[in-house]
């Protein structure tokens, strides 16, 4: 029997033992992925009541794609902890709500169950959506822009219908001149007091469109009516001088004859003839 050896030198022990360590924590080396990622919520990665199992069997089933099998034996081919262990963890996942399971009536007629992954217990999408990727969000519609208003154009002093509708063919027809020129019915509408202050300045609708139309820009015209409305304000032509009223025509009165020497002479009244007056007045 052997007896112990007290003078036997003891086993060489370590510098730093255990109890005094120094431990510096967790370091991330990360790289971003653009490619093949999944999102996995810190919820379901650090979850204090699931186990390890449940955890990385969760983590596994959110990076599946849809249609993807998910049953015990599928998974237990896939991994080597066994059906019993993996029932389990599917279960966990299953009471925290990581997994439901529903019945759903196939076009055959037959009742199948559907497993489906909740990436968020509580949140609950529509039938259809049963893909872990967050919906698109909606595109904001973006208000259209504002179209610049068009330059004031001169007012006659005086509308018709008449002269309204005559501008309006001004305006219509200068397209006929230049293609350029073509003008939306808003345009018009604006832009037809202008031309009718022409008209009742005793212009011709040649003259309107003459002005209109000359010596137009060579490059391409972005805002036809507002150079127009521009042109029918700088270059308004005067008001036309006011007309002098002609003197009325001399009256012309009847012929009569005279009371003295029968001859015809024109008067208002009957009796005498000029002659006959003059050698029938008084001699001083």
């Amino acid at each position: 029997m052997d007896t112990e050896n007290p003078s036997a030198p003891e086993h060489a022990k370590s510098r730093t033992t255990g109890k005094n360590h120094p431990h510096a924590g967790l370091v991330h080396d990360n790289a971003r992925h653009t490619t093949r990622f999944t999102v996995i919520g810190n919820h379901l990665a650090q979850h204090e009541e699931l186990s390890l199992l449940a955890i990385g069997l969760g983590v596994h089933i959110q990076s599946l794609p849809p249609g993807a099998l998910i049953d015990i034996k599928s998974l237990a081919r896939r991994f080597p902890e066994g059906t019993t262990r993996i029932a389990a963890a599917l279960r966990e996942l299953e009471t925290h709500g990581y997994l439901r399971r529903e019945r759903k009536r196939i076009a055959d007629g037959r009742i199948v169950t559907r497993t489906v992954s909740c990436n968020k217990p509580g949140h609950r999408n529509t039938p259809s959506d049963t893909s872990s990727r967050p919906a698109p969000r909606p595109a904001q519609d973006k208000p259209p822009p504002r179209r610049k208003l068009l330059p004031a154009v001169p007012k006659p002093s005086y509308t018709s219908p008449a002269l309204l509708a005559a501008a309006v063919d001004v305006l219509a027809g200068l397209r006929r001149h230049d293609p350029r020129l073509l003008l939306s019915t808003t345009d018009a509408e604006h832009l037809a007091p202008g031309v009718a202050a022409w008209l009742e300045r005793d212009l011709t609708p040649t003259a309107v469109r003459e002005a209109l139309t000359t010596n137009l820009p060579t490059e391409p015209l972005h805002r036809p009516a507002a150079l127009l409305a521009h042109r029918l304000t700088n270059q308004l032509p005067p008001p036309p001088p006011l007309r002098t009223p002609s003197p009325p025509p001399p009256i012309r009165h009847p012929l009569r004859n005279c009371d003295g020497c029968d001859h015809a002479f024109r008067s208002p009244t009957p009796g005498l003839c000029r002659d006959c007056r003059v050698s029938l007045a008084p001699t001083s």
